[in-house]
């Protein structure tokens, strides 16, 4: 679920702002700066944030970019709890969505702030933060992930379907 880009929120209701509670409530419990809904399994574009005292969430967030300046530092991700690398972002952002019950929202951001919202946002458009990184950094983050004590277990069952692919 981690790579495959979230669908959009199209109905602000109960459900919802119970989904952003469970969002803040792991968050929270793990001490993350930012948690995205495909990280607990739904697919729906909605992160929750909570960075140097600020905090909040976004649903359907679409990010700008008010220069080009960047940042390099390090980066880690409640999905690969431990492990932090390098990793280039922009310096400032403005993002904007919707709360919870549909109205707009904007966060402007730099630093951290700004780090957490291209994180989170990237992870509902199916994008690891390692896959931001240059081809060295990328490969020793592969290493330091296979070696995790949490990486592996049993592979996953892969069903192959009855049905033509492709239409064919």
């Amino acid at each position: 679920m981690l790579t495959t880009p979230a669908d959009p929120v199209t109905t602000f209701d109960a459900e919802l702002r119970r989904l952003v509670r469970d969002l803040f409530d792991t968050l929270e419990s793990e001490r993350g700066s930012g948690l995205a809904a495909v990280q607990i399994g739904v697919g729906q574009r909605v992160f929750v944030f909570h960075v140097d005292g600020v905090h909040g969430h976004l649903v359907n967030p679409v990010l700008d970019f008010p220069d080009d300046e960047e940042q390099d530092g390090p980066e880690g991700c409640l999905s690969m709890p431990g492990l932090y690398f390098d990793t280039v972002r922009r310096q400032h952002v403005v993002a904007r969505g919707h709360c919870d019950r549909g109205d707009p929202v904007q966060v402007v951001g730099s630093g951290e702030l700004a780090r957490c919202l291209q994180h989170e946002t990237d992870h509902l458009d199916g994008v690891l933060f390692i896959d931001r990184m240059d081809t060295p950094r990328r490969r020793a983050a592969m290493r330091a992930v296979r070696a995790a004590p949490w990486f592996g277990g049993p592979a996953p069952l892969v069903k192959v379907s009855p049905h033509p692919l492709y239409g064919k």
